[in-house]
């Protein structure tokens, strides 16, 4: 079951190769750059997962540049902070490119022609137990009034955010039906978080990119900041300074990380402990799925991985 994956193969003939670890490949240097996920990989939200840290170092003393890719709808340096503080060396990484930095370099610039005509007043959708997401040096005007508003600018899935800068808890299905009266504006949103769920201390907690699946039902227009989508990819290999030949990208979503990889053109390894383990009916970190699993899983998120791991280890 060697090879790597090509688009225009028949899903049914679509093979990946199965590890036990990532020693097998790492140790040939066939990869320059390593693009990694951060949860259901490296950590689960609360601590990492056993053997990451020690799997990390030793990628780091293969040679491997490591540069951490992610959908979190905070900045390249909290996602980094948060890493320090869960064990991790910052110093093994290049950098961190996510999803809310992207967003937020996009609409600090507006040099992008979509970003120009947005406008600066949003419904802002953000945190509250997880912490608010900044604003700060946008020059936006948060709303609370969708009539007022010019587009929706997701962070988070647990508040609104009010013009005073405080956060309004709120659930999901309120939130809900302030993008039902968003959708009849028909104005647009940006999502600085794609994920739909994300792993936390083995539970999935869900994320803006259930809003924004459910505002395009609606028939609204969103922008996708980060994985799947091509730029967060091209924004890595820029910082490694490598070729899309010379990356594999490690993730344990097959929607966002396998799939974006795949429309990359770079190589990737699924992880499988990660959001996917009830799916393959996995119930603790490190035991092996069936190939049969990972196969018809594969098939039904269309997103092939070049290489399988139960686990981020060495």
């Amino acid at each position: 079951m060697m090879g790597r994956c090509c688009s225009s193969i028949p899903t049914d003939l679509k093979r990946f190769q199965i590890l036990t670890g990532l020693q097998s490949l790492a140790e040939p240097r066939r990869y320059k750059a390593w693009f990694l996920d951060q949860f259901g990989v490296l950590h689960d939200g609360k601590q990492p997962y056993p053997g990451a840290i020690t799997a990390l170092e030793k990628l780091a003393n293969s040679g491997a540049k490591m540069v951490i890719i992610s959908n979190s709808s905070r900045r390249a340096d909290t996602t980094i902070e948060k890493l320090s503080s869960l064990g991790f060396n910052p110093s093994l990484f290049l950098g961190a490119i996510t999803s809310g930095e992207l967003t937020h370099h996009y609409l600090m610039r507006r040099d992008d022609p979509w970003f120009a005509g947005l406008g600066r007043t949003c419904i802002h959708m953000t945190w509250s137990d997880r912490g608010a997401i900044s604003l700060e040096g946008l020059g936006l005007h948060v709303v609370d009034n969708v009539e007022e508003a010019e587009f929706i600018l997701a962070h988070g899935t647990e508040a609104l955010g009010m013009p005073s800068g405080d956060a309004l808890p709120m659930k999901l299905e309120e939130l809900n039906e302030i993008l039902k009266k968003c959708s009849a504006k028909k104005i647009p949103m940006v999502v600085a978080n794609p994920d739909f769920v994300t792993v936390e201390a083995r539970a999935l907690r869900v994320m803006p990119g259930t809003l924004a699946a459910t505002y395009e039902k609606l028939g609204g227009e969103v922008k996708w900041m980060g994985k799947p989508g091509e730029i967060i990819y091209k924004s890595a290999m820029a910082m490694a300074g490598a070729d899309a030949s010379d990356c594999i990208a490690v993730g344990d979503s097959l929607h966002h990380d396998i799939k974006g990889a795949n429309e990359a053109g770079i190589s990737s390894a699924f992880i499988t402990c990660g959001i996917h383990a009830d799916e393959l009916s996995l119930s603790k970190v490190g035991e092996i799925a069936a190939l049969s699993s990972v196969q018809s899983l594969a098939t039904k998120y269309e997103a092939h991985p070049t290489y399988v791991l139960p686990s981020f280890t060495w």
